[in-house]
């Protein structure tokens, strides 16, 4: 989950900082992607079912 969350702000940094600084259209964009590779690995991570039992023997 900190991953997530450092993703997150990273990607909304990479954003503001592309948008404040004339000539670094690029970051936007690469916040842009970031922000969405890390949508997708939560979604991925919570479709698998998050904890696993473990089977005690």
């Amino acid at each position: 989950m900190s991953l997530f969350l450092l993703l997150i702000l990273v990607a909304v940094a990479l954003g503001i900082i592309g948008v404040a600084v004339h000539g670094l259209f690029y970051l936007l964009v690469i916040g842009v992607v970031v922000l969405v590779l890390d949508l997708v690995y939560v979604a991925v991570r919570f479709r698998r079912g998050g904890r696993r039992h473990r089977v005690v023997r």
